[in-house]
């Protein structure tokens, strides 16, 4: 039995232009004993980016819309214009301020005071601090550590080199 993608393909593709159709003929491609060639492969996917292009190309791109007038804008009245420096609302009364201008003015003092310090404090260090610790604590452990025992490791690593390059022991 051939098979036919067109009975799997969802009714979604339908509704977006697509036929849902075989792509090719594929019973072709799957008789037996033949390969398919190159050509048999390329050809429904050639077919099937032709079809995407033609679709494509059937819809005019939103760039290629020419700035139209409006029909407000053909009527010339400039009085539907707003302005930038007018209000868009009027302005309303919201009654007496909840805040006194004296408390207000301290509080703005303050918190210009508060930005001017922390404007002239110095970055946080990238570093941890605490790892910066650990590691002068460690550093003269490890010095000794690597006194004692570096010569002898490096010793035996260049015998067992030598020994595996030469193929005799040492």
């Amino acid at each position: 039995m051939p098979f036919n993608i067109g009975s799997i393909l969802p009714k979604a593709l339908h509704a977006r232009g697509d036929t849902g159709a075989p792509i090719g003929n594929i019973a072709l491609m799957q008789s037996p004993g033949r390969e398919p060639s190159m050509e048999d492969i390329l050809a429904p996917i050639k077919k099937v980016i032709a079809e995407e292009k033609e679709l494509r190309t059937s819809v005019r791109p939103f760039d290629s819309v020419e700035d139209e007038s409006l029909p407000e804008e053909e009527s010339g009245s400039d009085e539907d214009v707003l302005e930038l420096d007018q209000p868009l609302a009027p302005a309303m009364d919201l009654g007496p301020p909840l805040v006194d201008e004296e408390v207000a003015g301290q509080s703005r003092q303050r918190l210009e005071a508060l930005q001017t310090v922390a404007a002239t404090i110095p970055p946080a260090p990238t570093v941890n601090p605490l790892e910066e610790i650990i590691r002068e604590m460690l550093r003269p452990m490890l010095k000794q550590w690597l006194d004692d025992h570096l010569p002898q490791m490096v010793d035996e690593h260049v015998k067992r080199e030598i020994s595996r390059i030469t193929g005799r022991p040492l």
